[in-house]
C-alpha cells in the first residue's frame, strides 16, 4: 500500500467480473469528477491481469480521464488523473 492510498478516493474491484467492474469504474470516475477530485485509485489486483486490462480499456474511453498509469509502488493499483471540471 502506498502512502497516497490513505488520502485518495479509491475503489477495490477484487473478485468482480469484467462487466460489473467496467460499470463501477465509470460510475466511480464520474462521481469523483463531479466532486472535483483530481486523483483517484483503482485497485484491481495482480492475478491474471484481466481486471487490470479491463480497467485500462475502460479508462481509455472515459471522457473524464486525463491520464492513468500503474502505481509505481503497487502494480495491483492504477492511479487515475481526472480532468478538471470547468
Amino acid at each position: 500500500m502506498t502512502i497516497l492510498s490513505s488520502y485518495l478516493p479509491q475503489i477495490d474491484l477484487h473478485g468482480l467480473d469484467r462487466d460489473y467492474a467496467r460499470i463501477l469504474v465509470n460510475e466511480f470516475v464520474e462521481d469523483n469528477y463531479k466532486l472535483h477530485n483530481k486523483t483517484v485509485l483503482i485497485i484491481h489486483g495482480n492475478g491474471t491481469g484481466i481486471l487490470r486490462k479491463t480497467v485500462q480499456e475502460t479508462l481509455k474511453h472515459n471522457k473524464y480521464v486525463e491520464t492513468y498509469k500503474i502505481d509505481n509502488f503497487n502494480t495491483g493499483t492504477t492511479v487515475v488523473e481526472l480532468k478538471q471540471k470547468n
